[in-house]
């Protein structure tokens, strides 16, 4: 038996090693008008915290924009930037989608295979359209993926909980637990 916490031992036969991914998806501008005031700012502060852990220990920030197919959106405006309340980084990679689920129609599944990463945290909004459209998009594409609790929003304080209830999302320690780990 092995005692040394350092080194756990050889990875188990077959078995992948994590290599996580955080998608923030959507949290521009033009969306965060509609959230409860207090589910906002919840939001934000586990958002920002989620995305400093990420960077901290070197996993990929993908930040995703949604833009309505149409009608020609400027991605310069002020309505379709994330607020300055979000920690932004250049590094972070940037992604630009039309239909809810991040993985249709755009190159996500390419920029997560491409960074070795096989396993997505997800935040943002709308947790009862594109985080659980992006959430079952993942699963297709066989990545495992998870939604972070209190890091979704949507224009419902109560539909956002039974999304985190109905895809039994996982708390900020238990990713920062898996992050230490990988």
């Amino acid at each position: 038996m092995n005692s040394d916490p350092d080194n756990p031992g050889p990875q188990a036969p077959g078995r992948k090693k994590t290599r996580p991914a955080l998608l923030v998806i959507d949290t521009q501008n033009k969306y965060l008008k509609i959230v409860p005031p207090r589910d906002k700012e919840m939001g934000i502060f586990f958002i920002n915290l989620l995305t400093g852990l990420f960077r901290q220990n070197g996993f990929p920030v993908i930040r995703i924009y949604h833009a309505d197919k149409d009608k020609q959106e400027d991605t310069g405006s002020e309505e379709f930037r994330y607020p300055t309340s979000i920690l932004t980084d250049p590094a972070d990679k940037m992604l630009v989608k039309t239909y809810s689920d991040s993985f249709n129609k755009t190159g996500l599944d390419d920029m997560l295979k491409e960074s070795g990463s096989n396993t997505i945290f997800i935040c943002g909004f709308s947790a009862v359209g594109c985080v659980i459209a992006t959430m079952i998009g993942a699963m297709n594409h066989d990545h495992q993926a998870f939604i972070v609790k209190d890091a979704i929003m949507s224009h419902s304080t109560e539909c956002t909980r039974n999304a985190e209830a109905m895809f039994d999302a996982i708390s900020y320690n238990a990713v920062r637990l898996i992050l230490e780990t990988c």
